[in-house]
């Protein structure tokens, strides 16, 4: 998320819209947008399992936990790209969302 908002002022040159989703409880949800002062949307407190189900992400049924999902969106609402990933290599990197959407 902090690679976003880095780059938060390019997004919103070419007025895209950047938004994450999290199962972190409300609590832990505004640390993190205070401790990496995010001003993007967050989705706090959803169901691990429930997402998985609905996006593809990978679950830890052990640890109740869904790993890195990054989707890039059209206009049109259509998954124009899907990333998965169960370490941090692989995530979306938003220099490449950028010049992907820039396409």
């Amino acid at each position: 998320m902090l690679d976003f908002q880095k780059n938060i002022k390019e997004f919103e040159k070419k007025n895209i819209q950047v938004i994450a989703a999290s199962a972190d409880s409300w609590e832990q949800a505004l640390n993190t947008t205070e401790r990496y002062k995010i001003t993007f949307k967050i989705g706090y407190g959803l169901n691990p399992r429930e997402i998985s189900g609905l996006t593809g992400a990978f679950y830890n049924e052990k640890e109740n936990y869904i790993h890195a999902a990054g989707f890039i969106i059209g206009p049109d609402g259509k998954i124009e790209n899907a990333v998965y990933s169960s370490r941090s290599i692989g995530r979306l990197v938003a220099k490449d969302c950028l010049e992907f959407i820039g396409q």
